[in-house]
């Protein structure tokens, strides 16, 4: 996958570009049936399947960083989109001067001009431009007047039973307020994972407890609900399993939120090594 992190790095048009554009924060299943039917529709155009999100999160710019946490910080995003399959990947910087265009100029000028799009694949609740003036009735006159297609995909439902949609908010519910990882899993399509460096922490895990942990200092940004977990772990080249209590120590009287993770038959020095 090719990664874009400047509009003005695009010189020429893509050939048959087909576009879909989001935050994708999760990068879920319902972005993944997003990004599936822009690579079947730029396949059959024998084009190129094209995403587009924002760096910083767009609400962390318009309100002050008054944003929800993330479920996938950027680099992690980048890395679950390449694996998607899509050709490109658009990461526009966002800024108060790129959130002043309007609808109609961020069609014509980025989206035909620049990007050379033939076609957009979007959700339901898709807005776009200045103050989110784009609704979908609006983009659908502009593609009758300036000759491209536009595929609206339903919602993805999170089971049979509960017809509510899957949606970055609903998984952060699951993860933050309920502490339910197997369900958030679901809607994921994958284990939800944090990374972070590897940190000092109280000197007492192997000490006084009799094993030792490893206090992981997050990189950002959303954490599970404190408790205790089944975990898995990546390092040094290596697949282990593990035990996580995120939270405030049950051992120790302190008022400290760590992550500790004891590696099962593990007893190598992991020291500001980043580790997932």
């Amino acid at each position: 996958m090719k990664l874009i992190e400047k509009l003005e790095d695009i010189k020429t048009p893509f050939h048959n570009a087909v576009v879909t554009i989001g935050n994708f924060d999760g990068v879920h299943i319902g972005h993944q049936a997003l990004f599936h039917e822009v690579m079947e529709k730029a396949g059959r155009r024998n084009g190129t399947a094209i995403a587009m999100t924002f760096e910083p999160h767009p609400i962390r710019v318009l309100k002050n960083n008054g944003h929800p946490p993330l479920i996938t910080p950027y680099a992690q995003k980048i890395e679950l989109i390449a694996k998607s399959g899509m050709d490109v990947l658009i990461c526009v910087p966002f800024t108060r001067e790129f959130a002043a265009i309007t609808a109609k100029e961020f069609v014509l000028d980025t989206l035909l001009g620049r990007i050379g799009m033939q076609a957009i694949v979007v959700g339901k609740d898709y807005t776009f431009g200045k103050n989110r003036e784009g609704t979908l009735n609006l983009l659908k006159s502009y593609a009758e007047a300036f000759d491209f297609e536009v595929d609206v995909v339903d919602w993805i439902p999170i089971s049979n039973n509960i017809p509510s949609r899957i949606s970055s908010t609903r998984i952060r519910d699951l993860l933050m307020r309920d502490g339910n990882v197997g369900e958030a899993r679901k809607l994921l399509g994958r284990y939800y994972q944090v990374s972070g460096v590897v940190s000092p922490g109280r000197n007492r895990g192997g000490r006084l407890l009799g094993f030792p942990t490893a206090n992981i200092k997050l990189k950002e940004e959303l954490c599970p609900k404190n408790g205790i977990y089944a975990v898995t772990v990546d390092c040094l080249g290596e697949t282990y399993q593990g035990v996580a209590n995120i939270g405030y120590s049950p051992t120790f009287d302190d008022h400290e939120l760590t992550v500790e993770v004891h590696i099962l038959d593990f007893n190598k020095d992991l020291y500001e090594r980043s580790e997932e």
